[in-house]
């Protein structure tokens, strides 16, 4: 990535720099309509919020208990609602930032508008010597057809362009990009990547481990790159009312990074940190996880790995072929006996496992290599399988065994039902999505949004999983409804589980004694909301540790 303008970094930094906030002490924050759940999924409401010099909670305050009289400061805010902080359990820091910070193709709704978006961003950035970016989607473009070379060629050849699709699965490169990795007729398809071709000819997109054959020559962000890229990050989940997310992937760039803006004490939100592979879990972490670093700011517990790719792309690992695609199945990204490997190099020294798995094959796949690990590997491991977006419904109460958490994303299928049923036509959709099935069949069901695939609008993903409907209504009546779970469910989904999902509940997730007082204000009571006032509702203020960290402008 080439650097941002000075102009826009010190915006950045002043902004991050200046945010309102409140020195640790005796506090209280009083006259709310104050909402959250209990560890048993029971609501609890109250109007006040006591809080000690560490910023935990102390105290849950009804309408007619009596004020302390001796407090260092106290906060009125006048009614409003308050409610627990949300938790991404899936999402990835870094790219976040990015994505804001570079060409983001995700509001196109076609191929010409994402061309007219590409040569505009060209135009407005001449000195940059490559063109960088993502969020493109060729089924919400109805194109048919993944993009080609030759469609970048027509807005801009005169530098190399790379653009990874919406779920990062794929990259789309122009001609001077592929002519810069070297890549010709002769290249060849990594194990667990395509390279797309029209005959013999390389067209332009890479899927999953292809990928690499490009992004060898990518210009890479430098360390004040990463820092702003972080800080931009931070603020948009901040303004969603996210104060705690697991950053799914990080690598040892993105560590530093964290540590860097943690030692400036500029670290606001929560990171649940799970390492990109094995070894980047030992050099940071060693013999296992680290502890909390930064006042409870920032961990790294985990190590996530890859089972497949996904299904916007054919990547995702099937039992079948796809519908669509006679000859395809998707892939697994490692044999049986690697993936036990890693998970069980992980798993020696402690640190959690998270495995990426949406094809039915591949979430089979890790369901077998966990049954296999269980009597190796005992105790309170929390195994997570991520996405688990397509399963065969004979697979479902396996879900149930071995303390497994699914850490699911409800806005991906709003967004990807339509693919789904052309991916799988109709009789392979009863294990999709199935967030109801795997709360029955006794799994922690932990929701994300896998920002930035998708916004990491926690309301937006609230609304979708009691209703299984997108912000249009649509389907009506839900997209196979019998997978629903109600309002309190996916909000503690949101919460207490996403927390429980990350080693984290005796830390965050809910507001209770003890807990860290992380909390948002909001402009409506959310259990009261219709669906469509739920995906409306605003974060006014957002609260961490008891910290005025965020207010809407």
């Amino acid at each position: 990535m080439q650097s941002s303008s000075f102009a826009r970094r010190a915006a950045l930094l002043l902004a991050a720099l200046s945010l309102p906030t409140t020195a640790f002490a005796d506090a209280l924050v009083d006259n709310v309509n104050g909402i959250t759940l209990d560890q048993n999924g029971k609501v609890v409401r109250f109007t006040g919020v006591l809080i000690s010099p560490d910023g935990k909670v102390v105290k849950l305050l009804a309408e007619d208990e009596k004020r302390p009289v001796k407090l260092d400061w106290r906060a009125d805010e006048h009614g409003k609602v308050l409610l627990p902080g949300f938790i991404d359990a899936h999402g990835h820091v870094m790219e976040l930032g990015f994505r804001a910070l570079e060409l983001d193709l995700s509001a196109a709704k076609s191929l010409e508008e994402a061309k007219a978006r590409i040569a505009a961003y060209a135009a407005a950035n001449p000195d940059k010597k490559w063109i960088i970016g993502g969020g493109w989607n060729q089924e919400v473009w109805g194109l048919g057809r993944f993009p080609t070379a030759a469609d970048l060629d027509a807005v801009v050849s005169d530098r190399p362009v790379w653009l990874s699709r919406a779920d990062g699965h794929a990259s789309w490169g122009n001609s001077a990009a592929l002519k810069a990795a070297g890549i010709s007729a002769k290249s060849v398809s990594p194990p667990g990547g395509r390279i797309e071709k029209t005959g013999l000819q390389p067209n332009g997109v890479f899927v999953d481990a292809a990928q690499a054959l490009v992004e060898k020559v990518v210009p890479q962000p430098l360390p004040k790159d990463r820092d702003f890229a972080f800080l931009k990050a931070q603020d948009i989940l901040l303004s969603y009312g996210i104060t705690a997310t697991a950053d799914m992937g990080t690598g040892m760039d993105d560590w530093l990074a964290y540590r860097r803006v943690g030692d400036a004490g500029n670290l606001r939100v929560r990171i649940m940190s799970y390492a990109m592979g094995v070894d980047t879990a030992i050099r940071i972490g060693g013999a296992g996880p680290t502890p909390w670093l930064y006042g409870d700011k920032l961990r790294m517990g985990g190590v996530k790995l890859y089972a497949d790719g996904a299904l916007g792309s054919r990547g995702a690992w099937l039992k079948k072929p796809y519908s669509d695609a006679p000859g395809q199945s998707g892939a697994g990204f490692l044999s049986d006996d690697v993936l036990r490997n890693y998970m069980s190099r992980a798993a020696l020294d402690h640190y959690q496992v998270a495995v990426h798995a949406i094809g039915d094959r591949a979430n089979a796949e890790v369901l077998d290599a966990i049954d296999d690990m269980v009597d190796t590997y005992k105790g309170d491991r929390r195994w997570r399988i991520e996405h688990a977006q397509i399963v065969d419904p004979v697979d479902l109460p396996r879900f149930g065994k071995n303390g497994i958490v699914a850490s699911m994303q409800p806005t991906h299928q709003t967004s990807d039902r339509t693919m789904a049923e052309a991916r799988l036509g109709p009789d392979r959709l009863s294990g999709a999505y199935a967030w109801g099935s795997m709360l029955k069949n006794g799994a922690t069901l932990a929701f994300g949004s896998d920002y930035p695939v998708e916004k990491p609008d926690p309301f937006a993903g609230w609304a979708a999983a009691f209703t299984r409907q997108d912000a249009d209504g649509q389907p009506y009546g839900g997209w196979r409804p019998e997978e629903r779970v109600t309002r309190e469910q996916a909000w503690w989904a949101f919460t207490g589980a996403a927390a429980y999902a990350g080693f984290a509940e005796d830390k965050f997730g809910r507001l209770g004694v003890g807990q860290g007082a992380d909390f948002i204000i909001v402009d409506r009571d959310p259990l009261l909301a219709s669906p469509s006032e739920l995906r409306a509702t605003r974060v006014e203020q957002t609260w961490v540790g008891g910290r005025k960290v965020w207010v809407r402008p």
